[in-house]
C-alpha cells in the first residue's frame, strides 16, 4: 500500500514534450548583476539530467529560477520562459510551484535542526490535503532505514543522514520533478556513493524525474541519462552521459583525465580557452 501511495508518474516516451523546458532565460540580481545569459535546457520526463560546471557558473541560480526562489535573493528572470507540463511558471509563487510537482533539495540540506526527523518529513507534505501521509512516511523509511531509528532532533544527524532526510522530505511532496543542488557536498566518499545509489533508485523505482546540480562530474554522469555543462551563465556543451564521459574536454576539465604530460596543474589555465573550444 505504501509503495503504491508514493508511486510517481510513469516514464514517458523520450520523444514526447519535455517535462521541463528552460528557454533562453536571463537572470539578474539586484537589477544589476547578470548571472544567466540566455540559458536553455530540457528535462524529459522520467530521466536524470545533470547540470555541471565550476563554482560561479550559475548552476544554483538555474535551480532557483525554476523553483521560484530568486525573489528571496533579489533576483528575477528578465527574459525567457520556464515551462513545466506545458505551462509557464515564471511568475508563480514557490509554494504553488511545489503544488504543481517541483521540489528543490537545497544545497547544504537545509533541514530544520530543532525539529525531529518525523516533523521534518511531515513538513515536506505541507502542500498536500490527502490522507496518505502516514503511508508515505513508511515508504521513506523503507528507502532510508536509518531515519526510522533517529527519533531525536534532526540537528544531531550526521551529514549523510541529513542529506537522506532532505531527500525523504522531498519525497513526501510526491513531486514529479526533484531539483537536487550539490547532494555530495560535505559527505564522505562512501556516503556519496550511498546517496547517489538512492538518487538512481528514486528514478528507476518511483519514476521521479531529477535535475541534478553537482560538481562531482564523474558520479553525476554515472547516474544521469543526459548532461549539460555551464560556463559563466551559459550552456557550452550538452549530450548524453555516455557522450560527455568520452568527450576529451570534459575528461580534461571535469573528470581529471587527459591534458597530456605537459599539463601538471590548472593554475595558469584561462577558462575562456575551453569555452572558445566548446563554442
Amino acid at each position: 500500500m505504501a509503495e503504491a501511495a508514493l508511486k510517481m508518474d510513469p516514464v514517458a516516451d523520450a520523444a514526447s514534450a519535455p517535462l521541463l523546458s528552460v528557454d533562453n532565460i536571463e537572470v539578474v540580481y539586484n537589477d544589476v548583476i547578470l548571472v544567466l545569459r540566455g540559458l536553455s535546457l530540457k528535462v524529459p520526463q522520467g530521466k536524470i539530467v545533470a547540470l555541471l560546471g565550476s563554482n560561479g557558473a550559475g548552476k544554483s541560480t538555474t535551480l532557483k529560477a525554476i523553483s521560484g526562489l530568486l525573489k528571496t535573493e533579489d533576483g528575477e528572470i528578465t527574459r525567457g520562459d520556464v515551462t513545466f507540463l506545458g505551462e509557464k511558471i515564471n511568475q508563480i509563487e514557490p509554494d504553488k510551484i511545489v503544488r504543481r510537482g517541483i521540489f528543490q533539495v537545497m544545497e547544504g540540506r537545509r533541514i530544520i535542526a530543532d525539529m525531529t526527523v518525523l516533523e521534518n518529513l511531515r513538513l515536506g507534505a505541507f502542500t498536500r490535503r490527502d490522507n496518505e501521509v502516514k503511508a508515505d512516511i513508511e515508504r521513506v523509511y523503507e528507502f532510508f532505514p536509518r531515519l526510522r531509528e533517529r527519533t531525536g532532533l534532526a540537528g544531531y544527524l550526521s551529514g549523510g543522514e541529513q542529506q537522506m532526510l532532505a531527500i525523504g522530505r522531498a519525497m513526501m511532496a510526491r513531486p514529479k520533478l526533484i531539483l537536487m543542488d550539490e547532494p555530495s557536498m560535505g559527505l564522505s566518499p562512501l556516503m556519496v556513493k550511498e546517496v547517489f545509489a538512492i538518487i538512481k533508485k528514486l528514478n528507476t523505482e518511483l519514476g521521479v524525474t531529477i535535475l541534478l546540480v553537482e560538481q562531482n562530474a564523474r558520479i553525476a554522469l554515472s547516474v544521469a541519462d543526459y548532461g549539460y555543462i555551464m560556463e559563466q551563465g551559459k550552456i557550452v556543451l550538452d549530450g548524453t552521459a555516455e557522450m560527455l564521459q568520452t568527450n576529451e574536454d570534459v575528461k580534461e576539465f571535469y573528470l581529471g583525465q587527459g591534458g597530456g604530460e605537459e599539463r601538471k596543474s590548472f593554475k595558469n589555465l584561462k577558462s575562456f580557452k575551453r569555452r572558445k573550444r566548446w563554442l
